[in-house]
């Protein structure tokens, strides 16, 4: 079995900055900031709401949905889901179009730093079904969050192989996993 973890690097060849890359939101997207600031928060979201819209999958969201890969991805861009995919959002996703348009309250919007992710435990049952000769994908995927280092550490605690894809994920996604496949490792 084949499970990938992304992260930002996946998505940086759909013209999409990392949080690395982007001042300041990481102070903007927190439960404080939202609390004390709702009009700069919510203008916060739905600019980032509409630079996700127009990005396109690259590559590597297109190959992982070609082979049909689990996903469990930290990314809100809904990236996976146009390419495919049926991820579990572990961060969840950025408010629909409907949502901005009727200006409904932003219960869809991103996980915010200083709350609970309810995907998180999704997200861990199915890393815990990762045994012996399986592999744990982790593509453009920093060690910034707690979840992606419970992840990789219990998929290697169970046995599975941990294959790191950080640079030129765009390529090597799919090297990787046609190699994977040619070696008879099921996804």
């Amino acid at each position: 079995m084949i499970i990938a973890l992304t992260g930002a690097g996946i998505s940086k060849a759909s013209g999409l900055k990392t949080f690395d890359e982007m001042p300041g939101v990481r102070q903007m997207l927190n439960k404080e900031f939202l609390e004390k600031n709702p009009d700069a928060f919510r203008n916060s979201v739905y600019n980032m709401h509409d630079l996700f819209m127009v990005a396109e999958p690259n590559d590597a969201h297109l190959a992982l949905a070609e082979y049909g890969v689990q996903i469990l991805t930290m990314n809100v861009d809904g990236l996976h889901e146009k390419a495919g995919s049926k991820p579990i959002n572990l961060h969840g996703t950025i408010p629909t179009q409907f949502q901005i348009d009727n200006d409904l309250d932003l219960e869809n919007r991103p996980v915010l730093y200083g709350e609970a992710a309810p995907n998180y435990p999704k997200g861990i049952e199915a890393i815990k079904k990762l045994g012996k000769d399986d592999i744990l994908l982790v593509i453009g995927a920093s060690e910034y969050t707690v979840i992606s280092n419970d992840i990789r550490r219990i998929a290697a605690e169970n046995g599975a192989h941990v294959i790191e894809i950080q640079q030129n994920a765009v390529v090597n996604t799919r090297i990787v996993l046609e190699n994977l496949i040619k070696a008879g490792i099921q996804v």
